[in-house]
């Protein structure tokens, strides 16, 4: 989409006089997501089922300063993208937009839901672990420790890219570095996934660290596995360095996703008290959308 970008010094003061609330809100969305690498840009998307033709991009704290959308849209439902960037930790913060008419100036939508804008890398990377290893009998405490040598008070832990709750005040650890502990109760087959941590400042709550390295968290479930069996498992075909794909029905739960042939499988689940590098013949990776991806394929004798 075409149209100038906003800058900080288009501004417009909110005064009381200013109708809010006279159409629906709009929604109001961070592509590619909220969590943003200093020096890199993020675009904020204003959309509406409301015809609107203007968009007003508004961060928290930066009262009488708005950002309105250049372009002025011609019918349709076309968003308005904002982008924003290189980020800083000034850039950071929350944000929400609001939908307009142009014969209606003066009268603004209600405000979006808000989207939280943190930039990250402004620190090194904290540590993640589980207390006890990754693996987890189901109902067993699960305890994720993150932990970091520079300087910070509070953490911040994320599943698959999503933030968990709030974040964790941090304390001395017996080694003097700071860490905070993050008790998600009994384990069950739902906390099996992958996680990371960031820290950062209670005075500066949008200014993160780089991530941890990824913890692989797996926790036994029942011994019915979702995978789909697309082949014979007493036939020979599949068999690979003492490894038969798909041989899994009594030792995993989770599902599987078929990428393009009957013995290629790419899956999530969780592993009955075996350990990780033993259990797999290979870790692929983490997908685009954060989920992990395993080859479904185990030792025949395990």
């Amino acid at each position: 989409m075409s149209g100038e970008a906003p800058r900080w010094g288009d501004s417009l003061k909110l005064t009381a006089s200013l109708p809010l609330g006279v159409f629906p809100k709009p929604a109001i969305s961070a592509h590619p997501g909220p969590l943003v690498r200093a020096g890199e840009n993020v675009t904020l998307r204003c959309h509406s089922s409301v015809l609107f033709d203007k968009f007003i991009l508004h961060k928290k704290e930066s009262i009488g300063h708005f950002q309105r959308h250049a372009e002025t849209f011609t019918g349709g439902h076309a968003p308005a993208d904002f982008s924003i960037g290189p980020m800083t930790a000034s850039s950071a913060g929350t944000y929400r937009c609001y939908g307009s008419l142009s014969r209606s100036p003066y009268e603004w939508s209600a405000p979006s839901d808000p989207v939280d804008i943190v930039t990250t890398g402004l620190s090194k990377k904290p540590s993640l672990s589980a207390q006890g290893g990754p693996v987890v009998r189901s109902g067993e405490n699960v305890t994720l420790l993150c932990s970091s040598e520079s300087a910070c008070d509070q953490f911040h832990l994320l599943r698959e890219g999503k933030t968990l709750g709030h974040p964790l005040a941090g304390g001395r650890g017996p080694h003097g570095a700071r860490q905070a502990e993050f008790l998600l109760g009994p384990g069950t087959p739902a906390h099996s996934g992958v996680y990371m941590c960031h820290s950062s400042f209670t005075h500066s709550p949008y200014s993160w660290s780089d991530p941890s390295d990824p913890l692989f968290l797996s926790v036994a479930g029942s011994t019915t596995s979702t995978c789909p069996s697309t082949m014979d498992p007493h036939s020979t075909e599949g068999k690979q360095d003492g490894l038969l794909s798909q041989q899994i029905s009594e030792k995993t739960e989770g599902s599987c996703a078929s990428v393009g042939s009957a013995t290629s499988q790419l899956c999530d689940f969780g592993l009955l008290n075996v350990p990780l590098k033993s259990a797999f013949e290979a870790v692929v990776g983490l997908e685009p959308a954060g989920a992990l991806s395993f080859s479904c394929s185990v030792p025949v004798n395990f």
